[in-house]
């Protein structure tokens, strides 16, 4: 694991990059309000209340178990809530059908385990959803399939197979595949998790030019440095419940809650 900076650079307003999503309201582009989540009689999620503006990164930290990974999926409704209410860009989740698949659209999720088709192509895993979901003529989305290639440093990799691949090439084609339906919000459940340590960089760097060039990101990781370098506001988590929400300045330097005091001695051997 990297440890923290010694502080976040200066990032500038971002001048967004073609294809990700601005929004003209002045509303949270998500809103998630008194939401709780039971599997079974064991309750996960406690009153998690959480604004995430558009064009902002929102780094969840936390030990294992804190409920990080279950509130990622439930804001794109691969897990239900049991209570309260998400909404993206003023939309309440929907409970099924066309809609839900729109809003999976919207909300773009990138996973630990990379989840590529085996017997397609980069680029023909980049392309498939934009076709099928979007609707978008295949020469149009192979086109900007190439160009994402290109945006994460794979345009020599547009016919070669996930097999082909190492498992960083493959993270990053992921997240081309995901950028390719031009969400509102990205996702990310512990993106570097399943790499190994020589890999991890290469899909962090990706993640921290996404965030300069504007993308609305929400990142479950363990990655200090990351979360120090690109975070807006860190949201530390532990039992289901969000304990802290800061800077990653603040959160780092001058941890308030007694519980992330004792996160961060271990993560980042603090004395």
């Amino acid at each position: 694991m990297e440890s923290a900076p010694s502080g976040r650079r200066d990032r500038p307003a971002p001048d967004p990059h073609p294809g990700v999503f601005v929004s003209t309201s002045a509303e949270p582009l998500v809103r998630i309000a008194g939401v709780n989540k039971h599997f079974g009689s064991t309750q996960v999620l406690y009153d998690i209340d959480l604004d995430v503006a558009a064009g902002e990164v929102v780094v969840l930290v936390g030990p294992s178990g804190s409920g990080k990974s279950t509130l990622c999926r439930c804001i794109n409704r691969l897990e239900t809530v049991s209570s309260g209410t998400i909404a993206i860009d003023g939309v309440p989740l929907p409970a099924e059908g066309r809609e839900l698949a729109r809003l999976r659209a919207d909300a773009g999720m990138v996973f630990q385990d990379f989840n590529l088709f085996p017997h397609l192509t980069a680029l023909q895993n980049i392309v498939l959803a934009p076709v099928k979901v979007r609707g978008r003529s295949r020469a149009d989305a192979q086109a900007e399939g190439h160009v994402l290639l290109g945006r994460v440093g794979l345009a020599d990799k547009a016919d070669s197979y996930p097999a082909e691949l190492s498992g960083g090439q493959q993270q990053r084609v992921a997240i081309a595949r995901a950028l390719a339906m031009e969400p509102k919000v990205l996702l990310f459940d512990e993106p570097t998790s399943a790499l190994d340590p020589e890999m991890i960089q290469e899909v962090l760097d990706v993640l921290v030019e996404l965030a300069s060039d504007g993308m609305t990101m929400i990142v479950v990781t363990h990655e200090m440095g990351f979360a120090h370098r690109a975070a807006d506001k860190v949201v530390f988590m532990d039992a289901g419940r969000i304990l802290e929400v800061a800077p990653p300045t603040e959160f780092f330097g001058t941890p308030r809650h007694e519980r992330a005091v004792k996160f961060l001695s271990k993560v980042l051997n603090y004395a």
